[in-house]
């Protein structure tokens, strides 16, 4: 079921995704939506081919398994 959610965005941010909606015939919350699973698709996520070449190396799915359990123990190094 969709959820509604509020967004407070300044004027001028307001004024730019207006725009830009309007110019892409599409109502301003669909072009938010977008441009955020876009935004998670592209930083967030690795895409299916990426995600494969990373589980065909067992290395490094070994060493993403201990990093994922330290990270559960709150062990480790943090890096900015």
């Amino acid at each position: 079921m969709p959820k509604t959610i509020t967004l407070r965005v300044a004027d001028e941010v307001y004024g730019r995704l207006a725009a830009a909606a309007k110019a892409e015939r599409r109502p301003l919350a669909n072009l938010i939506e977008t441009l955020a699973l876009r935004k998670l698709d592209e930083d967030i996520f690795a895409d299916p081919i990426e995600m494969d070449e990373i589980l065909a190396d067992p290395e490094l799915a070994r060493r993403l398994e201990r990093g994922t359990a330290q990270a559960k123990k709150r062990q480790g190094t943090f890096v900015e």
